[in-house]
């Protein structure tokens, strides 16, 4: 399998396919999680809102078609950088594509001059707090935007 690392605009489309596929599978995946909440489609759309003006740099792995197979951007967020938005396309997942496009991320943070990440999941992703866990992210407590967000789960890595 030939993958290379692009580094894009937030607004690339082949980016902007990756993160749509994830927003279906994130509605599909947490569907009716917070039912109990009537104001939750608001607190939502304001914690996982991103200003393409605070993407520092979106990171895409394609294959050799140059198909967009993973994503992960990172963004400023009050003096730190955080990633979000990390997908693998399904039909290459369990390929080590994850661990890839974090090595990717880390890397670009590294490059920004940051010694720490950090990222927000859910409680409906065990997946992605797996892949986190193994490669040294660190829970830490929910932060800004996401504290409306109950089940979220934060974490940071150090880098140094």
């Amino acid at each position: 399998m030939d993958i290379r690392e692009l580094h894009v605009d937030w607004h690339d489309a082949r980016a902007v396919e990756l993160r749509a596929v994830m927003d279906d599978e994130m509605t599909e995946r947490y569907r009716g999680r917070h039912d109990g909440d009537p104001d939750f489609p608001r607190k939502a759309d304001v914690a996982f809102a991103v200003d393409a003006a605070d993407v520092a740099r979106t990171v895409l792995l394609v294959d050799e078609n140059d198909i967009a197979v993973a994503h992960a951007a990172l963004r400023m967020l009050r003096g730190r950088l955080e990633v979000k938005r990390v997908i693998v396309a399904d039909g290459y997942r369990g390929a080590g594509l994850g661990r890839r496009i974090m090595a990717a991320a880390e890397g670009v943070a590294r490059e920004l001059g940051y010694d720490s990440i950090i990222l927000q999941t859910g409680d409906r992703q065990p997946e992605a707090v797996a892949l986190y866990q193994s490669i040294g992210y660190r829970p830490i407590p929910i932060y800004e935007p996401y504290v409306a967000i109950t089940n979220s789960l934060c974490f940071e890595k150090r880098l140094a």
